[in-house]
């Protein structure tokens, strides 16, 4: 309990004090040219509220990745506790922040065009298939696991009602939260949603201290595997608890905020807070999920961890938590918030890549005849992921997503480093992030299957020789605001 408790601190700590460095670093101004006036388009490009803002970009981030992906991270051990927190302060909320302010510079381009500004032509299109894939793994990842719920809270009921029924439903609106105006859907049934979410992380992190149970601590051997498969923690951790740490998606739903921010000075709240409250949610999820699988009966000398494995779909031990800490009442709450996390990072994942496309196309946004151009093609693609096995999909959405992420953060440091910035809160989180993603795909089942020695050090050596390449563009760069 102690460990949690102290990451739970040492995660306001870090909005506070790191993120208070990190935006003297960007130096936000109060007379910027927002884009949300500049470009004003009454569809992607208007002022909301900062309230509004903020719970919008809390939902778009969080969907199933700090929950599933924090119940399936803790079997790595203490570990998860610690890649949460240090992932979250230096890492994911620098990335989230620094994503949005860019936008915001650049007049509220999409994230291929971020990078492609600063890393070349080539990155750019690069970037504009890669951002396409994930949204489309994304989508057809958060519509599966919603579905998946509802059709386990209400089992036996024949086809209406069934995992069929609500794959309709909720693929129904995400096709309208694409295309209608931001504030007319996302911007409405959000503040729902997000009350939703918030109740289920109070409950479930009141259980925490009040229910009989065991949780790991830092001196539990923090840095040996309790995984019962097995899989060594480094890099299978850093990729399997992504959103609750860094994401490369949150770096396609910061410039949809960025066009809605009325202020730049909004950036620390809306971009780095948003990240801290996720670092919350998994830090909640890992630890109710640990605490109660201890309590599970199993076979002798089972540990929490095997026991907790045991279980199998995160779904399903989303579902046992919530029934059984929280009673009916509290279960439907608790559930609902986890079926709307993914619903409002599924639908937002298919709007960032509509505007991505019209980006590059430059297809103006205005007319919702053009939008369906958009985005008939990505759900059509969608459609036909829904027959791919879970496991599988997830796995290379993480890989793709932690990607994302690092090449962002190089671009990110070339940004600070042209500005005249401290680039260094971006080159150490994107180096090591490059070993991070390298190394996993060399060694995963579902990469190149190499011993776990050769692709950590493939992945350091990619790592140097990107420093060196840094050094060798910054001589070039010319300082300037």
């Amino acid at each position: 309990m102690l460990t949690f408790s102290l990451s739970l601190v040492c995660l306001l700590l870090g909005y506070l004090l790191y993120g208070s460095i990190v935006e003297r670093v960007v130096r936000p101004s109060d007379t910027a040219a927002m884009p949300c006036y500049t470009k004003q388009d009454g569809v992607d490009f208007l002022p909301m509220p900062a309230w509004r803002v903020f719970l919008i970009q809390f939902l778009n981030i969080a969907g199933t990745g700090p929950i599933f992906g924090a119940i399936m991270g803790i079997l790595f051990g203490p570990a998860a506790y610690l890649w949460i927190v240090l992932g979250c302060i230096f890492a994911g909320a620098v990335h989230d922040y620094l994503c949005g302010m860019i936008c915001i510079r650049q007049g509220g381009v999409s994230l291929p065009e971020i990078i492609g500004n600063e890393l070349g032509g080539t990155m750019r299109v690069v970037m504009r298939v890669g951002a396409l894939v994930l949204l489309v793994l994304v989508g057809a990842v958060f519509v599966t696991t919603p579905a998946s719920l509802l059709d386990n809270m209400v089992a036996d009921r024949g086809w209406f009602f069934s995992k069929g029924f609500w794959l309709v439903l909720i693929y129904l609106y995400f096709i309208l939260a694409t295309l209608l105006p931001i504030d007319k859907l996302i911007g409405r049934v959000y503040p729902i949603f997000g009350l939703a979410l918030l109740l289920m992380a109070v409950g479930i992190g009141w259980n925490i201290f009040t229910q009989d149970g065991w949780l790991p601590e830092l001196s539990d051997a923090p840095f040996v595997s309790h995984h019962p498969k097995g899989l060594p923690i480094f890099p299978m951790l850093c990729i399997t608890i992504a959103c609750g740490a860094i994401s490369g998606f949150h770096g396609t739903q910061s410039p949809l905020m960025a066009r809605c921010m009325t202020n730049e000075r909004l950036g620390r709240p809306i971009f780095y807070g948003a990240m801290i409250t996720e670092g919350v949610v998994a830090l909640i999820w890992a630890a109710a999920a640990i605490k109660f699988a201890s309590t599970l009966p199993g076979a002798d000398g089972a540990t929490a961890y095997e026991k907790l494995s045991a279980l199998g779909n995160p779904a399903i031990v989303v579902k046992e938590i919530s029934m059984g800490w929280m009673g009916m009442v509290g279960a439907v709450l608790a559930i609902l918030g986890v079926v709307a996390a993914p619903i409002t990072s599924g639908d937002t994942a298919f709007r960032s890549a509509r505007l991505i496309a019209a980006d590059f196309l430059r297809l103006s946004q205005k007319q919702i005849g053009k939008r369906l151009i958009l985005c008939l093609p990505l759900f059509a693609i969608t459609t036909a992921l829904f027959f791919i096995d879970f496991n599988a999909l997830w796995r290379y959405f993480a890989w793709t997503n932690q990607t994302l992420a690092c090449i962002m953060l190089w671009a990110a440091t070339i940004w600070l480093a042209r500005t005249g910035r401290c680039y260094w809160i971006a080159l150490l989180p994107a180096l090591f992030m490059t070993v991070v993603c390298t190394s996993y795909i060399l060694v995963a089942p579902e990469g190149f299957s190499l011993p776990l020695r050769v692709g950590v050090l493939c992945g350091a050596a990619l790592m140097v020789l990107l420093a060196g390449l840094f050094a060798w563009k910054k001589k070039s760069l010319t300082p300037e605001e």
